[in-house]
């Protein structure tokens, strides 16, 4: 067993580098339907079930890492990205934003219908904390919390369900990344505007790709931390002025107004950016599955299945949408992301399809604090007739 936290951490970067080395050097078609990302989330999960390392001893090692390399990894991303092209394709992204909303809200009203009698009387409270935190985030979350006065023992219910299941879906969404061509066809979406702006800006970071330099890779590794760290910095300044909105959420606020800021600059066509920060990807990738042991999944077993329902019914409403309004596979994936995980995983999903996209994830997430504690208590009230 790990106990070390330098050890744990060099683990989990070598597994990536491992599955990300195979896949080029093999060449297999099984890494088509299996990619690396997704190979690299389940083998982290096996590990961490079967005690790989000591969860307590590695815990500072994944606390000082996972946010700091998250928002430098925003940094390194958006750097690469024209936010006048990406808004280009704002109709389409906020209506399947609003559809996964709405979808998940009716997976939350039908599932507390059919369970509520092995969930328990008050079960419908913590379920609409947790729907708070999937519309939103975990600021949506504790204020349902607040609001609907729910006690500790019952959000714990809520926060198994937000770790198990969530951490499935986003396995899942990544995995579902090699499909997009027959879902799209299948839905006759038009994706000739998404495909247009992923071309010219990945030719663009191709050509570019061809001048990195040793000055480059330091001055964007050195500028993304010292983002990460003064955003964070920043995040916790406003948060105590302006404090309707989470620490978290203003630091993604930051980091992003910094960094496009920054992309119209000759900051912004330095090489080397898509490179570092597909490592930091993989890394953040690899620390989140970290924490995310399948034993959990014998603890109170008919919330984790209930968990599962909505994230079914969501998804059958969400393609059923797709298909009638013939959206693609990325906005679904990306505007379910972006409202079950938020900022911290949605951002990734939009940079497995294309790093370009990554604002697209950003905003969508963000768009989740505005509707997260409405909506969860909204919902919450309506799965209340059913007690």
């Amino acid at each position: 067993m790990i106990t070390n936290g330098f050890t744990y951490i060099a683990a989990l970067v070598f597994l990536a580098a491992v599955l990300v080395g195979a896949e080029k050097l093999t060449k297999w078609k099984f890494f088509k339907y299996v990619p690396p990302v997704v190979l690299l989330y389940l083998l982290t999960m096996v590990l961490c079930t079967v005690g790989a390392w000591d969860m307590e001893a590695t815990k500072p090692a994944y606390a000082a890492l996972k946010n700091n390399i998250l928002y430098a990894m925003l940094v390194l991303m958006l750097l690469r990205c024209d936010i006048r092209k990406i808004l280009k394709l704002g109709p389409r992204m906020l209506g399947g934003f609003f559809s996964a909303s709405i979808s998940i809200g009716i997976g939350f009203i039908v599932t507390y219908a059919v369970m509520h009698s092995q969930l328990g009387a008050e079960a419908w409270k913590a379920l609409g904390a947790l729907c708070g935190s999937w519309m939103g985030g975990s600021g949506n979350m504790v204020a349902v919390q607040a609001a609907l006065n729910i006690g500790e023992s019952d959000m714990a219910y809520a926060l198994v369900i937000d770790s198990i299941d969530y951490s499935i879906w986003v396995m899942f969404l990544l995995w579902a990344i090699s499909f997009a061509p027959q879902f799209n066809k299948w839905t006759k979406a038009s994706t000739s505007t998404l495909d247009e702006v992923c071309k010219r800006l990945e030719d663009e970071q191709a050509v570019a790709s061809n001048h990195i330099t040793f000055a480059g890779m330091l001055f964007l590794i050195g500028g993304s931390l010292l983002v990460s760290a003064l955003s964070q910095n920043l995040g916790v300044a406003i948060n105590g002025v302006a404090p309707w909105l989470d620490k978290a959420t203003w630091t993604v606020l930051v980091v992003t107004v910094i960094s496009l800021i920054a992309a119209v600059t000759p900051i912004g066509k330095i090489a080397g950016s898509a490179e570092l920060s597909n490592v930091m990807l993989y890394i953040v990738i690899a620390l989140l599955a970290s924490r995310a042991s399948l034993l959990e999944l014998t603890d109170a077993p008919m919330w984790i299945l209930s968990g599962f329902m909505i994230l079914a019914i969501h998804g059958i409403i969400l393609v059923i949408l797709a298909k009638i309004f013939k959206l693609d596979l990325f906005t679904c994936g990306v505007a379910s992301l972006a409202n079950i995980g938020g900022t911290a995983s949605a951002p990734i999903l939009a940079a497995s399809y294309s790093g370009a996209l990554v604002p697209v994830g950003v905003l969508m997430a963000l768009m989740g604090y505005v509707i997260g504690t409405g909506g969860g208590l909204i919902v919450a009230n309506i799965m209340k007739l059913f007690a």
